[in-house]
């Protein structure tokens, strides 16, 4: 079977023909023909069996028929110059290469799209739409965006895509396209495309009254023929020794690592380009001009190997890939096929590895599970290993460019966030030669006659009579006296010490028992005589 035993449009196959595409995939011959006659479709295929194109044909030959004959019975229904069909997808990366995908393919510019991303200009994307477009590509973001501020005009969509619609609910993207298919017209069509497909995205089509006809291509093989993918039981410190490895024993022209974390992208990007490989890393932590230039150098054949997070592991049409390396397994099994998809496209050949620790072996079990067998294991003579090479930077820090990032200890972290003050210091300085008068730190750092005191103006008057300084000073001491055995000290008796008084004084720490000890203070400001406590009656002395 070829393209033109379809039905597809004339200028269609001229382009088909000069891009040398002669016969459609499996997807394709299931999916254009049932698109053609108005049907919603949910199609499922291995990666790289040609999914996009397989609903990108047959909606421009409907874009088309609706120009060109606009009663046709392949045309859209109320097709004006504002009318467009939406394409939601779930990264950047992606819509863009959607776009390219409508331009190869589009009649001589008859067809014109728009990307509508974030991280791009607002005005731009507005001017194009108001210019009027046949296909909008779109993330659901930055689409409802310009839908709440009446830039875009939903009610003009005559078909809905999704293109790796799975990826996108596992993204928390569901609400999203909730959100947009309640906005669009009950009659569009709608197409959903992935490689794996899950129960909610169907059912969410159920909700809105469509009824995808089911385009199941190799439905009990969720790998594809063509990828050779084999693991690596390793332990977790030698897995930059076998990543090189295997990368000079295979030499690929292009290769991908994936990484689960964003955090590793800059340590292997470093790591790579240490060891002598032209290397460049992709993640969230770029902007969006930022990725795009990454990619344009990796398709351009500039970077030899690409690292990257999930975020390149759908619907990435890489032409050249023929090393795939799983530095770590993902959680998702779903997201293992789609990584080693970037590899053996169109019909070539491609070779994926998987670097397991035990760190991995549950995700390796449900990888196991899901593809329903046991993934080959690989094997690496001690003589292929590569032995002299440069140290993976683990505490490497991309902004600060440094190989080793000392960690801050928690004491550390907590001084710093200390908050900030006067410092309180425990050994107040009565005595002389302690740095000269005494401050009570806690108040306005005035002098103080002893802790917890207030200020007291008479301080050095009273220090140089000997009088109302501390109980430190020991002329201070020399002005206690034992009160007399008479009126209300008449039953004065000292309590024995306590066990653990005892244990104090055993331990040459000075012992008294200020709650029973009473003496008699003399105050030169009262010249009064009275009996009490220590602490009352200094603090009857100083007025508190």
């Amino acid at each position: 079977m070829d393209f033109k035993s379809l039905g597809l449009h004339e200028a269609l196959l001229q382009n088909l023909e000069k891009l040398g595409l002669k016969e459609p995939t499996p997807i394709q011959q299931e999916s254009i023909p049932t698109i053609l006659q108005k049907k919603d479709v949910a199609g499922l295929a291995q990666t790289g069996t040609g999914k996009t194109a397989a609903f990108l044909l047959p909606t421009i030959h409907r874009i088309l028929d609706s120009i060109i004959e606009p009663q046709g019975p392949m045309a859209f229904e109320e097709w004006g110059a504002q009318s467009f069909c939406l394409i939601l997808v779930p990264t950047r990366e992606l819509a863009e290469q959607v776009n390219q995908n409508i331009e190869s393919l589009s009649c001589e510019g008859k067809i014109k799209s728009a990307v509508i991303i974030g991280g791009k200009e607002y005005e731009e994307q507005i001017r194009k739409i108001s210019e009027g477009v046949d296909f909008i590509v779109a993330t659901p973001g930055r689409l409802i965006d310009l839908y709440k501020e009446k830039k875009v005009d939903l009610n003009l969509v005559r078909s809905v895509i999704f293109d790796e619609a799975d990826r996108m609910f596992d993204m928390g993207f569901k609400d999203d396209m909730v959100y947009l298919l309640q906005r669009v017209p009950a009659d569009r069509q709608l197409l959903m495309f992935s490689a794996t497909m899950n129960f909610d995205v169907l059912n969410v089509a159920y909700e809105f009254g469509s009824e995808p006809v089911e385009v199941n291509i190799d439905k009990d093989q969720a790998r594809a023929e063509n990828v050779d993918d084999a693991i690596f039981h390793v332990g977790q410190d030698e897995k930059p020794q076998f990543l090189l490895s295997l990368l000079k024993k295979i030499n690929p022209s292009q290769g991908i690592i994936f990484s689960n974390f964003k955090r590793n992208i800059p340590k292997l990007e470093k790591f790579l380009i240490d060891n002598g490989y032209k290397t460049q890393g992709i993640s969230s932590s770029l902007n969006q001009n930022q990725r795009h230039r990454v990619m344009e150098k990796f398709k351009e054949g500039q970077v030899q190997v690409l690292v990257a997070t999930d975020v390149a592991a759908r619907g990435l049409d890489i032409k050249g890939v023929d090393l795939v390396i799983n530095f770590e397994l993902p959680d998702d099994p779903e997201n293992y096929v789609h990584r080693i998809g970037r590899t053996g496209r169109a019909g070539e050949k491609g070779i994926a590895y998987s670097l397991v620790s035990d760190r991995d072996v549950l995700a390796l079990n449900r990888i196991e599970d899901y593809v329903g067998n046991k993934v080959q294991v690989g094997w690496m003579e001690d003589t292929e290993l590569v032995k002299d090479f440069k140290s993976f930077p683990y505490h490497y820090d991309a902004e600060s460019g440094l190989d080793r990032v000392q960690k801050k200890s928690r004491i550390d972290r907590l001084q710093e966030d200390r908050p900030r003050g006067k410092r309180r210091d425990k050994k107040r300085p009565f005595k002389e030669g302690r740095g000269g008068k005494p401050t009570d730190n806690r108040s306005s750092g005035r002098p103080a006659d002893h802790r917890g005191s207030k200020p007291n103006d008479n301080y050095e008057a009273q220090r140089a009579e000997g009088t109302g300084a501390s109980f430190k000073d020991k002329k201070y001491k020399k002005d206690f006296k034992r009160p007399a055995k008479s009126g209300d000290n008449a039953n004065f008796k000292k309590k024995k010490p306590s066990d653990k008084s005892k244990g104090f004084k055993a331990q040459g720490q000075r012992y008294d028992n200020f709650k029973t000890r009473k003496r008699t203070v003399t105050s030169t400001q009262t010249g009064a005589t009275s009996s009490g406590g220590l602490f009352s009656k200094v603090k009857k002395l100083f007025g508190l």
